[in-house]
């Protein structure tokens, strides 16, 4: 029985792909590692963990920084997937050193469990993001795009980024790094733009947004996202191992776009667009060349932003018991490059 522990499962994207493959691959062990931070959530995971043991499933609550946990773990595991980070661009802004902590020194403790037992690990799959490029300098970023982290959220995560990429360079640790495009889809905190925006239309109140509306991203719906890594964990590893792939759609769409979009499929009775100031270290546009991910994974998205805009709005319909109580976190406080304290 392979056994594959994820970092960071109980949240977002991890958790998504947690159930992907609990449900894809019933010979599969699974191990998550979570802090369950505010992020985090086990009714994000595919079992009940009170439930008692499950041959198939194991959940340890604990941190990345633990490096004599996470040694015991990846000694027991045949791959690694790190999803674990802190990720929301705005909070890091005023929480920058709990960013740093988690993204770049517990990736760091990781990887260097995962090097000590790289005889028995047969890949190392590191999440980074799309942030560490910054805006856009082409008209698609590809995967030799300048670095040009804009918050210390993209900065962290460029740091953790390019630590693996040196752990592959000088030690041949089979690492792997996945830069993937800004992601939706059910299970996402509400502090991310697409679910607030559903959740507040939903509660009947303004969807604000930073600036006039035109900072673009390139929107990748989390299923796409993890038939993409189940590529990368099946594919000949000497095909991948050392490489960065790029995950996107090659669409860019604003965020007026997405406000209008959602009040368009919502039609709600009372939920204007509020701008706001904008965000400082804002990245302008991103936009993905995923050329490479075709050649090399034979994978492109096949979710259209409108399709997965449609599911993520029905899901969040059927689950306000689950997003009921972030509402609170919807908004984050921070002073703006003028001195002016905002919520964003």
């Amino acid at each position: 029985m392979k056994t594959i522990l994820i970092t960071g499962g109980a949240g977002f994207i991890g958790s998504n792909f947690v159930r992907y493959l609990y449900q894809k691959y019933p010979g599969y062990r699974l191990i998550v590692l979570d802090a369950l931070t505010y992020a985090g959530n086990i009714q994000n995971l595919p079992v009940n963990i009170n439930e008692g043991p499950n041959d198939r499933f194991i959940f340890w609550y604990g941190n990345v920084g633990n490096g004599e946990l996470v040694d015991t773990l990846v000694s027991q595991s045949n791959v690694v997937i790190h999803f674990a980070a802190e990720s929301h661009v705005t909070r890091s802004i005023y929480d920058n050193y709990l960013f740093f902590e988690t993204d770049v020194l517990g990736t760091q403790t990781v990887a260097n469990a995962a090097l000590k037992y790289k005889d028995t690990i047969e890949r190392f799959i590191h999440i980074s993001t799309s942030e560490v490029y910054g805006s856009a300098l082409n008209e698609k970023m590809d995967e030799n795009h300048p670095l040009l982290p804009m918050s210390p959220y993209a900065s962290a995560k460029c740091g953790a980024d390019r630590l693996v990429y040196s752990y592959w360079a000088t030690y041949g640790m089979p690492a792997i790094i996945v830069r993937p495009f800004n992601n939706y889809g059910p299970y996402q905190h509400l502090e991310k733009v697409v679910p607030r925006f559903i959740t507040s239309c939903l509660s009947g109140e303004p969807l604000t947004v930073h600036g006039d509306g035109s900072a673009a991203r390139d929107w990748l719906f989390v299923q796409d996202h993890c038939e993409a890594l189940d590529r990368i964990l099946h594919i000949d590893r000497e095909k991948v191992i050392g490489e960065v792939i790029n995950l996107g759609s090659g669409r860019h769409i604003d965020l007026l776009e997405i406000a209008n979009s959602v009040r368009d499929a919502m039609k709600p009775m009372n939920s204007p667009i509020q701008h706001v100031g904008e965000r400082p270290g804002q990245v302008f546009r991103h936009t993905c060349d995923g050329s490479k991910a075709k050649n090399l994974l034979e994978w492109e998205p096949c979710v259209s932003f409108e399709e997965g805009l449609e599911q993520t709005i029905q899901w969040y319909r059927d689950n306000e018991a689950w997003w009921r109580p972030q509402v609170w976190m919807r908004h984050i406080p921070i002073i703006t490059a003028s001195g002016k304290r905002e919520l964003h």
